[in-house]
């Protein structure tokens, strides 16, 4: 009997690393014949475990979604990434999650090993949240927004714009992008005959209309959104020759705050925006490498300013006279 158990477990975990096994597969990797490996699963159907059977070529056996969740066999980086994951969850922009999240973490460490335990342990204590103003957003709307864009269902809901201004949209969502920092849906507006992106926080009452639409020519989502967040809302959109690898200036460039395209080998073009003048020119004098403005040209003469501003400050102070 023994025996038996530690087969199921193990047929248990190996049936959800693939889409589906062949019966000689399966056989070959339990080590048992096939007439056991068929006698297993149907001790596993009889336990409430939805194993599916499919014959001819491309077939095999696959565990389906039942109506409960079998137990799940992790390997150590496995184990270490889900605690990761759930610790991250109990801080996040999502409402709701926190609580769920560390129960399940609960549970989860209770049984790690004492090496997987050590291991989560020194990353959770070298590991230092940066708390930031971020709005929240809660997992019920997420998850009817993330059904709508499955199955292709147009959404209604009202909306508020960054100036306040609230009005009614109806749209055909795409995907959901998430900067870290903020939640958002790219989907076409209906009324507006235009791809959009809108900041899940400031969407009420989103519902599905149950009417369904085929996608007219989807943009990439994430560059949809980086395009949107970095430069679209403000008063200056800039584009930079800036005159270094793109793998380099990416690292000084977070997604939320600009998009970098490689040139070629030894440049890229960066693009970004600000409200402020100023405040790109210090951007990128921060950069730290050599660049050529694109444009505005207004960006010049304002980088101009900052030079002069900058050199009379390195000069040696006067004494003052008495």
């Amino acid at each position: 009997m023994l025996e038996t158990s530690a087969r199921l477990l193990q047929l248990l975990a190996v049936l959800p690393t693939r889409r589906a096994w062949t019966g000689p597969e399966l056989s070959e990797r339990l080590e048992v014949t096939a007439r056991t490996l068929r006698r297993d699963i149907v001790r596993l159907r009889d336990l409430g475990y939805p194993v599916v059977a499919t014959p001819g070529v491309g077939g095999g056996y696959r565990l389906t979604a039942g109506s409960a969740l079998p137990p799940l066999m992790l390997d150590d980086e496995e184990a270490v990434a889900v605690v990761l994951s759930l610790r991250t969850a109990t801080s996040h922009s999502v409402t709701g999650m926190a609580e769920t999240s560390l129960q399940a973490l609960a549970k989860l460490e209770r049984i790690l090993p004492a090496r997987l335990r050590q291991r989560a342990a020194a990353l959770r204590s070298a590991t230092v949240p940066l708390a930031g103003p971020a709005a929240t957003v809660s997992a019920e709307v997420l998850t009817l927004i993330a059904v709508a864009c499955q199955d292709m269902h147009r959404l209604a809901f009202g909306y508020r714009d960054r100036d306040g201004t609230a009005s009614v949209r109806t749209v055909e969502p795409h995907r959901l992008v998430h900067t870290g920092r903020r939640w958002y849906l790219v989907a076409r507006d209906v009324d507006r005959d235009a791809w959009r992106t809108f900041r899940i926080d400031r969407i009420d009452s989103p519902q599905s209309t149950g009417t369904r639409f085929l996608p007219k020519d989807p943009p990439d989502a994430a560059a949809f959104v980086a395009d949107s967040v970095t430069a679209a809302p403000y008063r200056y959109r800039t584009r930079v020759h800036v005159y270094a690898p793109a793998a380099v200036v990416v690292d000084s460039v977070p997604p939320t705050t600009g998009i970098v395209e490689a040139m070629d080998a030894d440049s890229c073009l960066l693009t970004t925006g600000a409200d402020s003048l100023g405040l790109i020119a210090m951007h990128l004098a921060l950069l730290g490498h050599d660049f050529t403005v694109l444009e505005p040209p207004e960006l010049i003469d304002e980088i101009g300013r900052l030079a002069g501003r900058l050199t009379r400050a390195s000069q040696p102070a006067e004494p003052r006279r008495r």
